[in-house]
């Protein structure tokens, strides 16, 4: 009885881990060309695994990087980038989820674009076509319309202090909220202040466009992307904040959810060691002394 609590304890408490990590490292979307390289003579693998094996070290010292690996036909251009509010670590541990990713599901594409929740990796072969930095990649609207009037006031200010933060922020990343709708955008690394401003103003007129009365959307251009969360029936407490920048990052309700989660499964882990405790107590002098 004592070794089968005990695997409980252990398969339980890998259970609340997992739930600390599974938001900022899943798949939001990929996009993958169509056209697939040719590759005789391993040049082109070559040069992937070096690039990729380049950004994943840097990840962890940094959240943008760019970089080419390779010379003429089969040069490759890649960069990655972590949302901002990530700690070092967690940025290396999304990064080196993506080259495994962008295998499994582009293949040999040509260019490929990998987006899990707390960053993004894309590189393209020399001469691939680029987009427009405001080309729209990918839209998430949720299913929830609001109701009442006001709400399209208070999304307008909320979405409008996105394209003021991230020039003001020197680094292209802000959250931040309005009146219980609460907001987050960032642009690609090397994206100038100004271009910036403008691209995540585009992304904030296609969430409005794209996602009408939606209480909750994330817009994804090419070279920056917004998200917003509005909570009708009351803003949860700024303490349990995801976001690392001192707001009340878009990611609070999920936040709640991981916390009262790990409470729970806390409370799941002390029950079951009372039980573990008082059995061995009936047989007597227990096989390992000491606290649980």
């Amino acid at each position: 009885m004592g070794s089968s609590c005990i695997l409980s304890i252990l398969l339980l408490t890998s259970f609340i881990n997992l739930g600390f990590s599974a938001d900022y490292t899943s798949l939001v979307y990929k996009g993958c060309a169509d056209q697939k390289f040719q590759d005789p003579t391993g040049d082109y693998s070559r040069s992937l695994e070096n690039l990729l094996d380049t950004l994943t070290s840097r990840s962890s010292s940094t959240k943008f990087y760019k970089a080419t690996s390779g010379q003429g036909q089969s040069a490759i251009t890649g960069l990655f980038q972590c949302r901002g509010d990530l700690s070092s670590n967690d940025c290396n541990n999304c990064v080196k989820r993506t080259p495994d990713v962008s295998r499994r599901l582009c293949g040999n594409a040509i260019a490929v674009r990998v987006q899990l929740g707390g960053c993004y990796l894309r590189y393209e072969a020399s001469g691939f076509r680029q987009v427009s930095a405001t080309e729209l990649l990918f839209k998430i609207c949720g299913s929830t319309q609001a109701s009442g009037s006001g709400f399209q006031d208070r999304l307008d200010a909320a979405l409008g202090e996105i394209g003021k933060g991230v020039g003001s922020s020197g680094n292209g990343f802000y959250t931040g909220g309005y009146q219980s709708v609460y907001v987050l955008g960032q642009c690609e690394g090397d994206l100038a202040s100004g271009d910036c401003a403008d691209c995540v103003k585009a992304a904030s007129q296609r969430a409005k466009s794209e996602c009408p009365a939606s209480i909750s959307a994330q817009i994804y251009l090419q070279q920056c992307y917004v998200s917003y969360t509005y909570y009708p029936n009351g803003v949860p407490p700024r303490s349990l904040s995801s976001s690392g920048s001192g707001g009340t990052g878009p990611n609070t309700q999920k936040t709640v959810a991981i916390v009262l989660g790990g409470t729970v499964g806390v409370g799941l882990v002390i029950a079951v060691l009372s039980v573990v405790r008082s059995a061995l107590n009936k047989k007597g002098r227990p096989k390992y002394t000491g606290d649980y």
